[in-house]
């Protein structure tokens, strides 16, 4: 299999991540990419009824770097080196069919991504298109980022860009990587939704019943999760710095106990 580099030149500077309005994400709008792209925010009761594991499983691999399928790159035949490929090489060449419309319409609808062929550029660069309407469909480098960078500021996703230092580092994380994989596999699914609606829901400072919380914007209530540790943690390290317990001192953790301060 073979990979061509594109040039990053066009989105801004290697390695910046496209920040989406964020209170655009946070009301939990529809993101319009293109006039046949768009990006469904779903509601925790859409996820249940999809199937949270699948769901989750999904946006993972959308959204997958060549470092956080590392092991898997290294074990495919022919080989792949995860340092060698973008993003978007991997996305083109491995991610994009991986699911078909009816699995991806919780968040594009009736876009096919199975239906995109990959077209090389005059410049060597390439992306993929598709017909719809008679009109041509592209996601290029660009777009890609768009997407990807918005599904993960959706479900706050940490982007996984980090590349060894050396040729031994490289093989001990994926040696690494590899065990965690075997070491995961077959084992029980536990529900990464089912703890934090039962933590909320009975939390003083959340303000959402068992019955109302279903209908919360996954962004939206993954935000009052953070924002309610913030809120506790501030308010911890406000009472050990009054009562003197701990030597907390105020002027070290003034950050942290601005609670409406922006999410770590």
């Amino acid at each position: 299999m073979m990979f061509m580099h594109t040039p990053l030149s066009v989105i801004k500077k290697a390695g910046d991540r496209l920040y989406h309005d964020e209170l655009q994400v946070y009301r939990g709008k529809d993101f319009i990419v293109s006039e046949h792209i768009h990006i469904h925010q779903p509601s925790i009761d859409e996820i249940y009824e999809y199937g949270e594991r699948d769901y989750y499983a999904m946006v993972y691999n959308l959204t997958a770097t060549p470092q956080t399928i590392k092991s898997q790159l290294w074990d495919m035949q022919p080989r792949i080196d995860y340092t060698q490929i973008t993003q978007f090489e991997l996305f083109c060449c491995l991610l994009h069919n991986m699911y078909p419309q009816e699995k991806t319409a919780i968040l594009f609808g009736d876009l096919d991504f199975r239906k995109f062929g990959i077209m090389q550029k005059e410049d060597g660069s390439f992306m993929l298109c598709q017909i719809i309407d008679n009109d041509m469909v592209v996601i290029d480098e660009y777009t890609y980022l768009m997407i990807t960078d918005f599904l993960r500021q959706m479900h706050i996703i940490e982007k996984d860009e980090k590349l060894p230092a050396n040729a031994t580092t490289k093989m001990i994380l994926i040696d690494d990587a590899r065990e965690e994989r075997f070491k995961n596999r077959g084992k029980e699914y536990h529900s990464q939704l089912k703890n934090l609606i039962s933590a909320m829901i009975n939390c003083e400072e959340f303000k959402y019943n068992h019955s109302d919380v279903w209908d919360m914007k996954i962004n939206a209530f993954m935000d009052s999760v953070k924002r309610i540790l913030k809120i506790k943690n501030a308010n911890l390290l406000l009472q050990s710095a009054y009562s003197g317990f701990g030597g907390v001192n105020l002027k070290d953790v003034r950050k942290q106990v601005d609670w409406l301060g922006d999410l770590d």
